[in-house]
């Protein structure tokens, strides 16, 4: 099955320009029907403290442009927003949509960016989650997450997914991270991962780019650069079981490790 990688420079705090330039992307991509395409983290506003502009309740703008786009392409779409909950909390989420326009699943990032100040904005999310794609398990993580390995060898644990994906606005700074971390999160759990990170400029950060797609030996299938557009790749997920069987590395991981984080059998 097909992933993409859909990486484009985030005009800042303004949702109907990014929903443009995905809409076009997607035209000139042209991706197979139920593929699954990726958008970054907050792709529709950027990387935005300002939760009383950029958040949104379920069913507000971001959630039906994902809805409608998903189902004019046929394809699953996964893409990062900020979201409101029905306390009024923002939190950092990773919507996917299925070909019908349905919201099948959503996480909320476990690990704001303290360092940046997002836990100051932002609620951290509480559980792990995953969903069904091309008869596979697929765990959606955002940007951060990815310093934490607990997080993906409890996903691993719970229900062993052939594919992670990671939405980010990862900065350039700290790319050779971005990079490395993602080879590493797909060696350990023996399965396909894709990052997806914007390109451009904020008010405060510079974006390189470099979505990638990483098989479960570490090594890239597709890498986007530096440029704004779509990288795909096919994934083998016969020959990832095959591996998996060859070497069942995952079979000795322990339950009862990591205990703090739970995740459940499935959305």
């Amino acid at each position: 099955m097909v992933v993409v990688a859909l990486q484009l420079d985030i005009v800042w705090e303004d949702k109907p320009a990014n929903f443009s330039k995905v809409r076009h992307l997607l035209s000139q991509a042209a991706p197979a029907k139920n593929a699954l395409v990726v958008l970054p983290e907050m792709f529709a506003t950027g990387f935005s403290m300002n939760t009383q502009v950029v958040a949104e309740p379920y069913g507000g703008p971001t959630e039906q442009f994902l809805a409608n786009t998903a189902k004019e392409f046929g394809i699953y779409l996964l893409a990062g927003a900020a979201m409101k909950g029905r306390a009024g909390d923002a939190r950092n989420k990773a919507l996917v949509f299925s070909p019908a326009g349905e919201l099948i699943t959503f996480y909320a990032k476990m690990r704001p960016f303290t360092p940046g100040g997002e836990s100051e904005h932002y609620v951290a999310g509480e559980r792990i989650t995953t969903f069904e794609w091309a008869g596979c398990r697929v765990a959606p993580f955002v940007c951060y997450d990815l310093r934490f390995p607990e997080l993906f060898r409890t996903a691993a644990v719970a229900n062993q997914p052939e594919l992670f994906v990671v939405i980010a606005s990862w900065p350039d700074k700290r790319i050779a991270h971005w990079l490395r971390l993602l080879q590493a999160r797909a060696i350990e759990n023996q399965a396909y991962v894709i990052g997806v990170n914007r390109i451009g400029n904020d008010p405060f950060y510079h974006y390189p780019g470099r979505s990638v797609i990483v098989d479960f030996n570490g090594d890239f299938l597709a890498d986007a650069g530096d440029r704004e557009g779509c990288v795909s790749a096919t994934l083998d997920f016969d020959t990832l079981r095959k591996y998996r069987q060859g070497l069942p590395f995952l079979d000795d991981l322990k339950p009862e490790w990591p205990s703090r984080e739970r995740a459940p059998a499935g959305p």
